[in-house]
C-alpha cells in the first residue's frame, strides 16, 4: 500500500525511545500500541493503488493567430493554478502546442510555439492526445481556446466518447468591441546591410472599415497616410525597405482609427539588426585621423564619429571592434561607456584605447566602465602627475591694449589678439593640467585662479575672450609676481607664465 507522507513512520522510533526511557508510560499495553500504530498510519496518508486515484490532464493550447499573444501571456498562470491543484503526487500534467501542427511541451520548454500559425487544427491535436494517452489511466483535456477550429470536430468528439474522456474547454477571447489594434509587426530579427526585407502589419478591429497608418524608422517617418483596409476584422500590409548602413533600427507602426475605444493598443515598434563586414568604430578628436587610412586598407569598414555626444548604444551593433583615440571620458555618454561591458565580455566586441593626454587615466578613465575591460591600470601615479602642466597667463588690460590693429587685413583690437592668444592656449592643456589668468592695469586681478582643467576647458576659454580693456597704466612686474606666487604653490613639476602685452608704457 502506498503512502503519501511516509515520512511519519518515524513517530514509531520516537515511541520505541519514549517507551523505553518512560517505562511509566506503558506504552507497550496492547491498546496503546494500536493506537499509536492507527495515528502513525493516519497521518501517512494511505492510498489505495487504484486507477480512480490518478489521472493524467492533457492541456491543449491553442497557437494560431487567432489567438495572438493571449495564450502566452495566461499560460504561466495556468500553470501554476494547474500544478497547485493536483490532488495526488501520481496525477500527471501534459502540455500540447497546436495549430498547423501539434507539438508537446517537454520539461523546461518556453511557451514559445515555433510552428505555423495559418490553421488551428483542434481535431488533430485531440487524435495526437488520443495516441499518446496511457489506456491503463485514467485522462482529461482541458483546452484553451477562441473555439475557432479549421478542420471538423465529429471524428475526435466520437474517439473521445469511445474512451471515455471528457473534454474541458476554456475560451480564450480578447475583447475587441468598438477597438480597433495592431496585432503584430513581422520583420526579420537580422538582415545584411542594403538587403531588402518584408516589412508586415496585421490590424484588426471590431468590424470592417478602413484604417490610416503611419510608419517611423527611428523616428523618423518612412511612410504617412497608409489606408489599411479591414475584412472580417482583420487587415494586413506589407512593403519592401533596405537600410544601407549597418546598425539597430526600430520600427514603429500607429493607427488612428476615428472610433476607438483602447488608445493605447494603437501603437507597436520592432527592432531589427543590419549587419555588414568587419566593422569598426572610430572615435576620435583628430580630424584627419590616420587610423582611418590604415583599417580601410586592411578591409574594414570604418565610422568615424568626431563629436562623442553623437555615440549611441545601437552604434555598437554589428560592430566588431571599437577605438577610443584620445577622447577624454567626461566628452562620451553615461550610457554609452555603460554598454560596453556587454559589447565586449557578451558580445566579443573588440575594445583599443589609443594614447594621448585625454585617454586612460589622463583623460578621466579611471574607476569608469571602461577600467576594468583594458589589462592596465588607469590609476594616476605621482610620477605621472608630475608630467602635467601649470599655466599662468598674464593679460595686460591697460589702455593702450584697446588700440586698433591690422589682423589679417581685418581690423582688430590688440586685446581681441591676446584674448584670442590666451583662449589658444588653454585649449592646449589636457584635463589634469592647471591655469590661471591675471589682467594686469595699475594692478594684478585675478580672473581665474589656478585650478584644474578638468571637463571646463571650454569655459575657462570663454572667460578668456571675454577680458577687456579698462585704461590705467601697466606694471607688469606686479602680473607676472602673482603669477609666480600662484605657480611655486603648485606640486605640478611643470610651470610656465606667459605674458600677452604691447608694453606700452610699461615700467
Amino acid at each position: 500500500m502506498p503512502f503519501d507522507a511516509p515520512e511519519w513512520f518515524l513517530l514509531l522510533g520516537a515511541f520505541l525511545l519514549a517507551g523505553w526511557f518512560w517505562p511509566n508510560l506503558q506504552l507497550w499495553r496492547p491498546l496503546r500500541v494500536i493506537a499509536l500504530l492507527t495515528t502513525t498510519i493516519l497521518l501517512s496518508e494511505p492510498q489505495l493503488d487504484k486507477a480512480e486515484d490518478r489521472l493524467d490532464l492533457w492541456v491543449l493550447l491553442d497557437r494560431s493567430e487567432s489567438t495572438e499573444e493571449l495564450i502566452d501571456t495566461g499560460l504561466p498562470e495556468w500553470r501554476e493554478l494547474l500544478g497547485k491543484s493536483k490532488p495526488s503526487r501520481k496525477d500527471q500534467l501534459f502540455f500540447v502546442d497546436y495549430a498547423a501542427e501539434v507539438l508537446e511541451q517537454g520539461l523546461g520548454d518556453s511557451a514559445v510555439f515555433t510552428g505555423k500559425r495559418n490553421l488551428t487544427r483542434t481535431n488533430l491535436a485531440i487524435q495526437n492526445v488520443l495516441a499518446l494517452a496511457d489506456e491503463n489511466r485514467p485522462s482529461r483535456i482541458l483546452a484553451f481556446t477562441d473555439g475557432y477550429a479549421t478542420e471538423p470536430l465529429v471524428e475526435a468528439a466520437a474517439k473521445l466518447r469511445a474512451r471515455g474522456i471528457p473534454l474541458d474547454f476554456r475560451l480564450v477571447r480578447e475583447e475587441t468591441i468598438d477597438d480597433f489594434r495592431i496585432a503584430k509587426i513581422q520583420i526579420p530579427m537580422r538582415v545584411q546591410a542594403r538587403e531588402p526585407f518584408v516589412l508586415g502589419i496585421t490590424v484588426r478591429g471590431f468590424s470592417d472599415a478602413t484604417i490610416p497608418m503611419q510608419i517611423m524608422r527611428n523616428g523618423t517617418a518612412i511612410a504617412e497616410n497608409i489606408m489599411v483596409p479591414l475584412e472580417g476584422g482583420v487587415g494586413r500590409i506589407e512593403f519592401t525597405d533596405r537600410i544601407p548602413e549597418v546598425g539597430s533600427y526600430r520600427y514603429t507602426a500607429s493607427i488612428s482609427p476615428p472610433d476607438d475605444a483602447h488608445l493605447g493598443n494603437n501603437k507597436a515598434e520592432r527592432w531589427i539588426e543590419v549587419t555588414g563586414g568587419p566593422r569598426v568604430l572610430l572615435v576620435t578628436k583628430y580630424t584627419d585621423d590616420p587610423l582611418i587610412e590604415v583599417l580601410s586598407q586592411q578591409g574594414f569598414t570604418v565610422e568615424t564619429i568626431s563629436n562623442p555626444l553623437q555615440l549611441d548604444v545601437g552604434l555598437l551593433s554589428g560592430t566588431r571592434a571599437l577605438i577610443i583615440n584620445n577622447v577624454p571620458a567626461f566628452e562620451i555618454p553615461g550610457d554609452f561607456l555603460g554598454a560596453l561591458n556587454f559589447f565586449v565580455n557578451e558580445q566579443g566586441g573588440g575594445l583599443l584605447m589609443a594614447g594621448g593626454k585625454q585617454s586612460f587615466g589622463s583623460g578621466g578613465y579611471f574607476e569608469s566602465s571602461i577600467d576594468p575591460l583594458l589589462p592596465l591600470s588607469m590609476e594616476l601615479k605621482n610620477e605621472h602627475r608630475k608630467l602635467a602642466v601649470a599655466m599662468a597667463i598674464v593679460m595686460d588690460r591697460s589702455g593702450s591694449m584697446s588700440m586698433t590693429v591690422d589682423r589679417a587685413g581685418k581690423p582688430s583690437t590688440k586685446m581681441q589678439l591676446a584674448n584670442t592668444g590666451a583662449a589658444k592656449a588653454i585649449d592646449l592643456l589636457g584635463s589634469q593640467d592647471q591655469i590661471s589668468i591675471h589682467a594686469v592695469d595699475s594692478e594684478p586681478h585675478s580672473i581665474i585662479k589656478l585650478t584644474e582643467i578638468g571637463n571646463k576647458k571650454n569655459q575657462w576659454m570663454n572667460t578668456a575672450r571675454r577680458i577687456e580693456s579698462r585704461g590705467g597704466g601697466i606694471y607688469v612686474y606686479r602680473g607676472l609676481k602673482a603669477a609666480w606666487d600662484e605657480l611655486k604653490e603648485t606640486e605640478l613639476g611643470t610651470r610656465h607664465i606667459i605674458l600677452f602685452s604691447d608694453a606700452a608704457d610699461s615700467e
